[in-house]
């Protein structure tokens, strides 16, 4: 069978009370117009998800990628990576809060640059969340001069060609793939377009990376990984990878 012009690949953990309408959204959306296959990156749920997931791979173009143990946010995207078969790969959370209609804005750039990034211009966050990504926005800048307005938005379109070629340096940032993935591919003389795209809020649930409880670890890691990016990449910043 022929490859889908686009596979989307959602990381999912405990989401077993939205992820079938998630699913459906998008799937609906973009196979009105294009061959679609979804990648759906299982990360250890406690919930129904499984289950859930499984009931629809019956029904859809799903490939499942399910695992009893948390591998984190970082490695279930790597993992969802490397199962790319088709000319690009859609990355989104699978929180509800991507509207998948943006994607028509993204399918129509693609030639024009190298990875199309998304930028949540009113992103439907709680203050506090909002806050702290700002104030690390600023020291990723100072650290790693990225020119976009927002790396770490899960709304990504990438060329299979970029992906195979970026994926097993990423890693650094745990918990702050895309912050990691955005330098990485600027730093490597790829292309980035960078278009607004509606933010909704969460289907249903609460973030299970970015508690109290976790966010000074969190932000001590992902400073330290700044300068790993940095001294890592800085072999590229002559010229363009290829």
């Amino acid at each position: 069978m022929a490859s889908p012009d686009v596979e989307v690949l959602l990381p999912v953990h405990n989401e077993g009370e939205s992820i079938e309408a998630t699913i459906r959204e998008i799937y609906g959306e973009l196979s009105s117009r294009i061959s679609v296959e979804l990648i759906i990156c299982e990360d250890g749920s406690k919930d129904d998800t499984k289950g859930v997931l499984r009931r629809l791979a019956r029904e859809l173009p799903l490939r499942l990628n399910l695992t009893d143990e948390r591998r984190g946010y970082s490695r279930a995207v790597r993992d969802g990576m490397h199962m790319l078969q088709a000319d690009y790969l859609l990355c989104l959370d699978s929180d509800g809060q991507c509207d998948a209609k943006d994607f028509w804005k993204f399918w129509e750039v693609r030639n024009e640059c190298d990875v199309v990034l998304g930028w949540r211009a009113n992103r439907a966050d709680t203050f506090v969340r909002r806050t702290l990504s700002r104030f690390f926005y600023l020291l990723y800048q100072m650290v790693l001069h990225v020119p976009v307005h927002d790396p770490s938005c899960p709304y990504v379109l990438i060329p299979r060609r970029v992906a195979y070629q970026l994926v097993d340096d990423l890693g650094a940032m745990q918990q702050g793939f895309w912050w990691e993935f955005v330098a990485r591919a600027h730093r490597s003389g790829y292309r980035i377009a960078e278009l607004p795209v509606n933010h909704r809020l969460r289907a249903s649930g609460a973030t299970q990376v970015y508690k109290w409880t976790k966010m000074p670890g969190i932000f001590f890691r992902h400073v330290s990984a700044l300068f790993r990016i940095r001294a890592e990449t800085r072999k590229h910043r002559s010229g363009r990878a290829t």
